[in-house]
């Protein structure tokens, strides 16, 4: 499957080119400051994507999601939006949250610990593709000043569940791709870290799970 991925686009979707795909993930930060006009631009810019399957997090800036979830998420009707929850597609498992360490009292913002892995403890074990708004720790999470700001629980729960992919965006300076152990991760930030909108979306190319077969 052709997975085009893309996250941090803050408002600026319509200065992305989005290239073609069969699923389009978007990993949150969708906009500036979760203003309700801000969603509603965003979900009619993903119905003009020709993409079959699209799915959708929040991120730190979306704050209607949290404080007015009911609101925000019916506003999506051009996607599939996740929130420490999953949905399969065309064979690929996909489980998807919001959830970063705490900074300054954002929208979805845990502390560290105890707080913030009872999320990552509800990733179900056969996850293929993990989707959160924040990296795990020292993945393609070095901020400017040189600090790796990631999560160190959701990098444990990433070895514990070995996804095909993750992906993830909210350090800006940070875009880019690597593999380790098997695991694509992605950092699929559009913005750079001065929120001008220079990075192209990243594809990858995920198969679904081939069947055991019995004896």
């Amino acid at each position: 499957m052709r997975i085009v991925c893309l996250s941090d686009t803050h408002g600026a979707h319509d200065e992305t080119d989005v290239p073609d795909g069969d699923l389009l993930l978007h990993a949150g930060d969708l906009s500036r400051r979760g203003k309700e006009p801000e969603i509603i631009a965003f979900n009619k810019w993903l119905g003009t994507l020709p993409h079959k399957h699209k799915v959708v997090v929040a991120g730190n800036h979306d704050f209607l999601f949290e404080r007015q979830p009911d609101v925000a998420e019916a506003l999506i009707t051009n996607a599939i939006y996740l929130k420490d929850n999953g949905i399969e597609i065309e064979g690929l498992k996909i489980w998807g949250s919001p959830i970063t360490p705490w900074f300054y009292d954002w929208a979805f913002n845990r502390r560290r610990g105890a707080d913030i892995r009872r999320y990552w403890d509800k990733i179900p074990p056969d996850t293929d593709i993990l989707v959160t708004h924040g990296p795990p720790q020292g993945i393609l999470d070095r901020t400017e000043r040189g600090d790796l700001v990631g999560c160190q629980d959701l990098l444990e729960a990433v070895w514990r569940v070995k996804p095909k992919l993750h992906l993830f965006g909210h350090i800006h300076e940070a875009y880019g791709q690597m593999e380790a152990d098997g695991i694509r991760f992605v950092n699929a930030s559009i913005m750079n870290v001065n929120y001008f909108p220079v990075n192209a979306p990243i594809v990858v190319e995920v198969s679904p799970p081939t069947p055991e077969r019995g004896i």
